[in-house]
């Protein structure tokens, strides 16, 4: 009797976990790596082509190179918190994926994002305090990254390895 009881349990055991792993199957999502990689590659190639045109209209109204990359920078970062205030970002990223978040773009949205979120909470401890939840430890890293990169050079110059 004891030995049926066991094995009963065993099988009940077992199909719970078919079930179970039926059922992950059918819930989980699919995706298709090679439509993400097209995807990625239209809204990224689609964000670099608008750069393309500020930078190409901006040298055309007469100004230098790096003034009118400043002026292309600063226009794609606009109009990127544009799109995420009017909630169109994220819809843009989630199709394109990497293609959407890689670049000046990208940056710009996660500064944004939980600004406007917690914006109910008020200037200081809604925007103010989340304003680089996403973006702080980019800068921050980035920051930490350049001064010890630039210790390292500063040594190795003082020894004469780097001139």
């Amino acid at each position: 009797m004891r030995l049926t009881r066991e094995t009963t349990t065993k099988e009940d055991k077992e199909r719970q976990q078919q079930d179970y792993n039926d059922y992950v199957k059918q819930v989980t999502p699919t995706h298709s790596l090679w439509a993400n990689m097209l995807k990625a590659f239209l809204v990224g190639g689609a964000i670099c082509c608008l750069g393309q045109v500020i930078l190409n209209v901006a040298g055309n109204m007469g100004l230098d190179k790096e003034t009118a990359g400043s002026w292309t920078s600063m226009l794609l970062v606009l109009f990127s918190v544009l799109l995420t205030g009017m909630n169109l970002y994220p819809s843009v990223a989630n199709w394109g994926g990497a293609g959407a978040l890689v670049p000046i773009t990208g940056f710009a949205n996660s500064v944004a994002a939980p600004a406007i979120e917690f914006q109910k909470e008020g200037q200081i401890f809604g925007i103010g305090c989340k304003i680089f939840t996403i973006a702080g430890p980019v800068i921050l890293y980035g920051i930490f990254s350049s001064w010890v990169l630039g210790l390292i050079y500063w040594v190795l110059k003082l020894m004469g390895i780097v001139g």
